[in-house]
This record gives C-alpha cells, structure tokens and sequence, in this order.
C-alpha cells in the first residue's frame, strides 16, 4: 500500500513530504491510521544533528490513531480500536517492563535506528528502507508498527487531544510525580517552559507542591505557566535563584526539572545551585550523546547528598499511565486541550517546528 509522509533525508534538510510504500503488519504488528501527531522537541534534534539516527527516516513520536488491520499473535487491540502511540514500546516481560520501569523496555534500544526490533523496516521507496521515528513515524497519514507500542483508549476521548500523552505530558508530568518525587509542601523549579516543561508543572501541582518557580527566556510561555499552576516565573535563573532563597529561608528548592530543548552545562550547574541539601536534579532534556553535559563538584555532591538523575518518559509506565492521565483529563483534573497553541496540515510541519524554534507554541498538533 502506500502512504504520505514527512520524512528526513539528512541533517540540516527540513521535512519533505513523500509518498512511500508500506508493508502490511505481520506477526505482532499493526496498521493504525493516525489521526494527529504531535510536534516534539525531539524530532529537532535529528534535523539539528545533535541526536543522529539513521537516515531516511519517516519524523514524528507522538501520535493517535485508530487501528485498521492486525497481524497475526495479535492480543491487545483490534481494527477499530482508538490507541495512543508510546514512543517507548513495552514488550511487558523483560527484565525492565518485569520490574515496573517500561519506559527503559529492551524494545526501545532501536528508537533511532527506526526499525523494528529484528532489524526490518516497514516503509520503502526506490528499493531503500525508510526507518520510523522511535519505531512509529507519526508524520505519515498510515503506519505498521508493533502492538507493544500502542496503548487502548476509550473511544470518547478526541485522538487530537489524546494524543499529547504520547510523550509530552507523561514525559512531563513524571518528571515531577515520579523521578523527582515530588511531595506536598516541596519547592521545585523547572527551567524551560515547553510541551515538557509545562506539564512538569502540572505534575508539580498535582503532587502537592507549595511553590513551583519556573524560568523561561519567554514571556508568553511564563505567562501561560502561571495560568496552569506555577507560582512565580523568572526569565533568567540568576533571578530564579534569589527567589527560591527567599521562599526557602535560605534551605534551597526540593527538586530542580531540567526541560530546556538543548541542555548544556549552564542549566545543570544552575539546577545544582539551586537545590538545597539532599535535593533532586532531573534531566529531561536531551544533548548530543558525545557531549559531556554536567559538570558539578564531586565534593559537593557529597557533602550535601544532592541527587542527578535522567528521565525518560518521565519514568513512567506507558501502559498504565497513558490510561490514567487520560482518565484524570476526562475528570477535569488535567489540562490537555489548553495545551494546544497551532494545529496544523502534515504539509505545514515545517512551519510548525519554525514556530516552535520561536517560541510560538506550547504544543502544535498536525492534523492528519
């Protein structure tokens, strides 16, 4: 069959549009249709360089769909089925997904690569492979990809808004709820205020934090974090800092949420500043993998047991907790729809990164 995509040649070149062939689904795997996805700060780093996968690859790891045919061995979905795509598949029975840490599932070791887990690929064109996007390709109007990265939703829930909890929100929210455990009366800080950051704060909030103190060079987006709980907001972490001394009385933030785009040694020497003594630092954000990125006092982290953590998927677990965020959002305890800035056409996804590059949005969404 065949299908329209956004895909990457190489690094430096915007997304170009194609229209590729497409296997059917074989043993494990499915054929969703998508209906939105997402525009992740991620993907900007294949087009920057600084994450390399390996090219062509079809862009795009945060989607919705409905499912329209199933291979063979598959259990947990049938067509028709409305899913939300996990960026980290979660096979369920390897050491990590066994001991309740599905975002580091084995499965997710060929994200880059963009292949299915034995190496073959499922998008085509001239008699060359076309990898996908953490094995998903969300930029493209249909896929085949694995049952194990797919998560059932109810069928009420609008897949345009849905599909945010495919990275953004949990990736954020768990930031703050799980890897920085964030406990009622705690000062956390976040640096960076995007599709991440904002949803660190709501994570924030609905863990009980007495002050969520957030630093963004824009103001929009400061602004936009106040309206979903944070209580101060600075454009610069100097003045951050001199904040948290006083609303600490000099004892320091509890937790320091690094969600910044790019991540280099100034925000983690910041985010270590500004915690006080057995506070938690997590980095979300990603750099390239050859860069060393932190740089802090070995004495220091010692003498006053500060922790430095990394984040993937917020240290969730896609299967449970993509259900139970969208399940707080159809209660009105999270806030998903007012997280959209832009939707757009899949034509339009290279206006949608320059707007996110700008500053423009907290999340664009491209409609399908």
């Amino acid at each position: 069959m065949k299908t329209t995509a956004a895909v990457l040649i190489e690094a430096g070149r915007p997304f170009e549009l194609m229209e590729l062939d497409l296997d059917g689904p074989k043993e494990g795997e499915v054929l969703i249709n998508y209906t939105a996805a997402g525009l992740c700060h991620s993907d900007l780093h294949l087009t920057d360089g600084d994450l390399p996968p390996r090219f062509p690859i079809v862009g795009g790891h945060e989607g919705a769909g409905i499912i329209e045919d199933v291979g063979p061995g598959v259990t947990k979905v049938k067509p028709g089925d409305h899913v939300v795509c996990s960026f980290i598949p979660s096979c369920g029975h390897c050491r990590y997904c066994s001991t309740g840490r599905q975002s580091l599932c084995d499965m997710g070791a060929t994200i880059l690569e963009g292949c299915m887990p034995d190496g073959s690929f499922r998008f085509h064109s001239g008699g060359t492979d076309f990898g996908a996007m953490c094995l998903l390709g969300t930029f493209a109007k249909k896929a085949t990809i694995s049952q194990h990265s797919v998560v059932k939703i109810d069928d009420w829930l609008p897949l345009e808004t849905a599909v945010l909890v495919g990275c953004g929100v949990p990736t954020g929210w768990g930031s703050a709820a799980y890897a920085g455990n964030v406990r009622p009366g705690d000062i956390t800080v976040v640096y960076g205020i995007g599709g991440i950051g904002i949803n660190a704060v709501q994570g924030a909030l609905h863990a009980g934090a007495k002050y969520i103190v957030v630093v963004d060079p824009i103001a929009f987006k400061r602004d936009t974090a106040v309206k979903f709980g944070a209580t101060h907001a600075f454009e610069t972490a100097a003045a951050a800092a001199e904040k948290i001394n006083e609303l600490s009385w000099g004892q320091g933030a509890d937790q320091a949420i690094v969600t910044v785009g790019t991540v280099d040694e100034d925000v983690i020497s910041a985010a270590f500043d500004v915690i006080g003594k057995g506070g938690t630092v997590v980095v979300v954000g990603l750099a390239d993998p050859a860069k060393a990125t932190v740089h802090v006092s070995g004495g220091m982290l010692v003498l006053t047991e500060k922790t430095i953590r990394g984040s993937l998927f917020g240290s969730a677990n896609p299967q449970y907790d993509i259900v139970r965020l969208l399940r707080l959002y159809d209660a009105g305890q999270l806030k998903l729809d007012e997280l959209v800035t832009t939707r757009y056409r899949l034509e339009d996804v290279n206006q949608g990164y320059q707007d996110l590059r700008e500053g423009r949005n907290i999340r664009g969404v491209i409609v399908h």
